[in-house]
């Protein structure tokens, strides 16, 4: 059985792991430099990262291999090596995963290629299906269980990715990243993406990245109302918002706002809850605690929402107005290990 139905079997929330690159700076990414040659280069470092979050309590962790597409790998002048990185980052977090002495998903992060299919910018369709297809093939061949399509902000390109992935018979999940307008760069509404991805063959379906974990929750509650099948439900917020600090960018988010946005994303429909930018080991660490001791309670309002992670966007606050009304009650139950 594969490892993602298997850990839906047995939990009822599914809690992912935290930052990718964040973490990374810390242990000595320099800024601009790509991460996927760590896979080779500094392995010890990428399985500490997975490590980490597997030891704080992670269910499922992303390979570190967001920009392992050929069209972002070329500005290194990697783009021959896509296949080898993406396997390795690949094997890394198997080893992990394979070593926890439990239950530990791996996903195989597939992030945008930073280009615009026309008639936007120059790249066809084809091009990023083949692109996808790609690094597919080497996050499929290095032992993944489900493949993650992270951060979109296109449905076209969202579009390409799932058809490049759909012949490799792997649960497919995915994400995109809205702004405080309450769309992606590219204006798709979280209501467009739910109603659009229905009959796209995904097993999962979210938000991630974004503009803080207010928002993302706005978000997972308007795709949740929206959604007509049993796709489950993604939520991976920011840990706060970033702010500058001394020339670093620093996150707002402390380990009490990601436990508290832990209960509230179950609350509003999620089963897959992580964290994204900023989130660290010990984020990871109280939001499993906030999981495990949760008691599901009604899909919160807007104010219920700001006074526990913080003020929504203005595109937010208009994607909740009027929800008492429209979206689904939560069923109130208690989860019992």
């Amino acid at each position: 059985m594969n490892n993602l139905f298997k850990i839906l079997g047995e939990k009822q929330y599914v809690l992912a792991d935290g930052a990718t690159g964040t973490n990374l700076f810390a242990m000595g990414l320099e800024a601009g430099d790509p991460p996927e040659p760590w896979n080779i280069s500094h392995v010890d470092c990428i399985r500490a990262l997975h490590q980490g979050f597997v030891d704080a309590g992670s269910d499922l962790i992303l390979t570190n291999s967001f920009g392992g597409n050929s069209f972002r790998l070329k500005l290194h002048n990697l783009e021959d090596q896509v296949f080898e990185l993406n396997k390795a980052a690949a094997m890394i977090a198997r080893e992990v995963a394979d070593g926890a002495g439990r239950t530990v998903v791996v996903a195989g992060s597939i992030g945008p290629t930073g280009e615009m299919i026309e008639p936007h910018g120059l790249m066809t369709a084809k091009q990023a299906t083949d692109a996808f297809k790609e690094q597919t093939e080497g996050l499929v061949e290095g032992g993944v269980d489900v493949l993650w399509l992270e951060t979109m902000y296109s449905m076209e390109e969202l579009e390409a990715a799932i058809e490049a992935v759909e012949q490799f018979d792997i649960p497919v999940c995915a994400t995109m990243s809205f702004d405080t307008a309450g769309k992606t760069m590219m204006g798709v509404t979280p209501a467009e993406l739910a109603k659009r991805s229905q009959g796209l063959g995904l097993f999962g379906l979210g938000g991630n990245c974004g503009v803080g974990a207010a928002d993302l929750l706005a978000a997972i509650i308007d795709i949740n109302r929206n959604m007509t099948d049993d796709t489950i439900i993604i939520a991976k917020a920011n840990c706060g918002i970033p702010e500058f600090h001394d020339g670093s960018i620093v996150y707002s988010g402390t380990e009490e706002l990601m436990a508290e946005y832990a209960h509230l994303a179950l609350n509003s429909g999620a089963r897959i809850v992580g964290g994204c930018c900023g989130t660290s080991f010990d984020h990871i660490r109280a939001m499993r605690k906030a999981m495990d001791e949760h008691e599901m309670n009604d899909l919160p309002n807007l104010q219920e929402i700001e006074e526990n992670v913080g003020e929504l966007s203005a595109g937010s606050k208009a994607i909740l107005t009027g929800q008492s009304a429209t979206v689904k009650k939560q069923r109130r139950s208690r989860r019992t290990r």
